[in-house]
């Protein structure tokens, strides 16, 4: 699991950490030292989000070599001259270490330099899991995964949320809002686990919808970029479907696709489940050091009954295996463990792989020291909110 990221060892706990810029080849080296590193904390996210600036920083001991690093995005607060800086999925840290202010002091000092008002971080620690069994025997009527006993709690994430509570920072949004990136995620393990025995965690229903798929002729294969448009055709078809807008274009994904291949090829991948010629569901993979993800899924209204999107899933799942990835992160889910509520249907389907909900720390805010910043960060919250 990736819990907690692996991070060169440090020869003195007690010694001061500095911040500094790095440059593209310094970050890349680091991230090479630390395969537990999400996406989002690549440079090529940056390009991405090209409506930002970026910058790429890391924390070292005086004459030592890197010991963290994070990705930071500026948003300008529109007619100033102030920024809202955000790691998502960031930084990568030591979260384990006790001592908190030597990695976020010398960070608050660089991003206030750099002109910002306020910052958002995303601590990559686990909190709470709960085991598919766990969450399948808790699910009714107005039933919530909170309200669950978890299978596990993470030592480390629950320290380091007293630990920022108690510094000031406060938690984004609610369960299933406020977090740019996903709260409640769902994980399926895949160190140490022969690909018989992923088989074998996958429920009844998954293991007959892929062999159906298999008998009905649905073929799984990897596109290339001249079929993101079909993706995105049925991407909103899936949108108005089930009732969500993600809000993206077509020109997203397409630069999405460009950039993170440019930086290292295959690291985004577009699969496709064909069924009599005809692509029925597209979803995308995203691959950086030992971790995969399933970022998003599209699929047609019609045929149905093939089952191309557990073919795919399948498909992508043995892929990560492959790769030797430690996990399979099929990203967000909603909270509710209620039948009735229309986003549970989501839940229901990643639960019958037998992975694990995992409700993640979350991400953090704090408005630098000052009435102006503080003012400044009301104001910015009332804009996305408008927004």
């Amino acid at each position: 699991m990736c819990a907690l990221l692996v991070v060169p060892a440090r020869q003195d706990q007690d010694q001061e950490l500095r911040v500094r810029a790095l440059s593209a080849p310094e970050y890349h080296a680091f991230l090479a030292r630390t395969p537990g590193a999400s996406f989002l904390q690549y440079p090529s996210w940056a390009r991405v989000k090209d409506l930002w600036r970026s910058e790429m920083v890391g924390w070292h001991c005086p004459g030592g070599e890197i010991e963290g690093a994070g990705l930071v995005l500026y948003r300008q607060f529109p007619g100033t001259r102030k920024y809202f800086a955000y790691l998502p999925e960031g930084p990568v840290a030591d979260w384990s270490d006790p001592h908190l202010d030597r990695w976020l002091r010398p960070l608050m000092r660089h991003l206030r330099a750099a002109g910002a008002f306020a910052v958002r971080i995303g601590p990559t620690p686990a909190y709470r899991r709960w085991d598919a069994t766990t969450a399948k025997a808790a699910t009714g009527a107005g039933s919530r995964i909170s309200d669950v006993l978890a299978t596990e709690v993470d030592p480390v994430g629950a320290a380091l949320a007293d630990r920022l509570r108690t510094r000031g920072w406060q938690r984004c949004g609610g369960e299933d809002d406020g977090d740019a990136q996903p709260r409640h995620v769902f994980r399926v393990p895949l160190a140490g686990r022969t690909l018989d025995e992923v088989w074998s965690g996958l429920n009844q229903e998954w293991r007959r919808n892929v062999r159906k798929a298999g008998k009905a002729g649905v073929e799984t294969v990897i596109g290339t970029a001249a079929d993101l448009p079909e993706f995105y055709r049925l991407l909103r078809i899936t949108e108005e479907r089930d009732g969500f807008r993600l809000g993206r274009s077509l020109a997203y994904y397409e630069r999405q696709y460009e950039v993170l291949n440019e930086e290292s090829p295959g690291r985004m991948r577009l699969y496709l489940g064909i069924h009599r010629g005809e692509i029925l569901a597209a979803h995308t993979m995203i691959t950086a050091g030992r971790r995969v993800w399933y970022q998003t899924g599209a699929s047609a209204d019609h045929r149905r009954e093939v089952r191309p999107s557990n073919a795919l899933q399948w498909r992508m799942m043995c892929d990560a295996h492959a790769l030797g990835a430690d996990e399979y992160d099929m990203r967000g889910v909603p909270s509710t463990l209620d039948p009735d509520d229309r986003s549970f249907g989501l839940l229901r389907w990643k639960l019958g792989t037998g992975g694990q909900v995992v409700e993640t720390l979350g991400e953090w805010e704090t408005p630098m020291d000052g009435v102006a910043n503080t003012a400044l960060y009301k104001a910015f919250q009332a804009y996305l909110a408008r927004r």
